[in-house]
């Protein structure tokens, strides 16, 4: 066999599986890409030009521009209440898929597991699996807004459980936890000495209230492998720039991994940053006006047509039931594509427990929602 057994044993991605069907067609709305429809504010690309004008095309550290690193400490501190020294505690990665990945490698040795609420993106398990490790995943419900519970963390830690990786806002539901909910789930943690890969990446796309990362709750900085980076909140998926904060130890061990497979981030993507964390909040505020009045859109018209959503309080996605219809969730999505033109994304996709939903992405303009709306609503009549 040519093939190692972890590799062969690995399940393609849904997404990339369903959006094979989409290529090729033509007038499809496509309501399944995570991706922000919005263009990199222009002088963050235009920082991005002139750095390669001015000759910025070689390699940096291997931790990534201490200057950037530098930034990033300074915009925690300011905006999340969380201080991390730049030159121990933060890796640039390429893309937050990266760091993920890095982090899983660290801290996993094998059949070690890492709990995982679900529905969850797409490289979760994956990531945990290729590290050597065992996924253990805690099913949620819209009953209680795809959130999960101290108690369900609690009965699943123990033997062999190393962490738990929680991200939020999520995708694909756009749940996310304000302080009280992340105290709770932090004093269950604490208890059963877990670490936590904390997938922040969406956190300025939150709603209803404002984003507390976990590291600044008491007592949990040292426990946490703090996740983020540019490609959401900036619009610069491109780019792939991702970051890592976290305490020296393991951020350390982090980059010894980066630096045998990824040497280091593009100088570019981290010019352009600079210059995003700089001067682009008040394109991320327009940006979040924006996905928020989409938000409430999709929302409030999918649950006029009589599919049942809960109202997302970050991110960018909507996660409606379809169990209404009778249809499995590949169904639905596959005949609504193929007579109305209308590209979703299976629930099965992110995970096993959420094969009654599709994840609708409204990064698309308002007039591609509405119009969604009324071909998604049509396709309901008929059945």
């Amino acid at each position: 066999m040519r093939i190692s057994k972890r590799v062969d044993r690995l399940a393609p991605s849904g997404i990339r599986a369903f959006f094979d069907l989409v290529l090729g067609m033509k007038d499809v709305i496509s309501l399944g890409v995570g991706e922000p429809d919005f263009v990199t504010p222009w002088h963050v690309r235009a920082r991005a030009i002139e750095s390669l004008e001015q000759g910025y095309t070689s390699y940096t550290s291997n931790k990534g521009m201490i200057e950037l690193r530098r930034d990033i400490a300074a915009y925690l501190k300011k905006r999340r209440n969380i201080a991390y020294d730049p030159e121990e505690e933060i890796l640039i990665t390429v893309g937050v898929s990266e760091a993920l990945d890095l982090a899983m490698r660290a801290i996993l040795n094998p059949g070690e597991k890492i709990l995982i609420p679900e529905p969850c993106y797409v490289a979760y398990g994956p990531v945990v699996e290729l590290a050597g490790g065992v996924p253990v995943f805690l099913p949620t419900s819209i009953d209680n807004g795809f959130k999960v519970t101290p108690k369900q963390i609690d009965q699943a830690a123990g033997k062999g459980v190393r962490g738990i990786l929680l991200g939020y806002p999520s995708n694909p539901t756009g749940t996310s936890y304000n302080k009280k909910e992340l105290e709770a789930l932090a004093k269950v943690i604490k208890k059963h000495d877990m670490l936590v890969i904390s997938d922040e990446l969406y956190d300025e796309l939150t709603y209803d209230f404002e984003h507390t990362a976990i590291s600044s709750l008491p007592q949990m900085r040292d426990r946490v492998i703090y996740l983020n980076g540019f490609s959401k909140n900036f619009a610069m998926t491109g780019f792939r720039i991702g970051y890592v904060c976290g305490p020296a130890d393991l951020v350390g061990a982090m980059t010894k991994i980066h630096q045998y497979t990824m040497l280091c981030a593009s100088i570019t993507g981290q010019m352009a940053a600079i210059e995003a964390l700089k001067s682009a909040a008040a394109d991320v505020a327009a940006m979040k006006k924006e996905y928020d009045r989409r938000r409430r859109f999709i929302v409030g018209a999918l649950n006029d047509i009589g599919l049942t959503c809960h109202m997302p309080q970050g991110a960018f996605y909507a996660f409606p039931s379809i169990k209404k219809t009778g249809e499995s969730a590949m169904d639905f999505a596959k005949n609504l594509l193929l007579k109305k033109k209308v590209a979703l994304v299976p629930g099965d996709a992110f995970g096993k427990s959420c094969a009654g939903h599709v994840r609708i992405s409204y990064a698309s303009s308002y007039d591609n929602l509405k119009e969604a709306i009324l071909r998604i609503d049509q396709y309901l009549k008929k059945k």
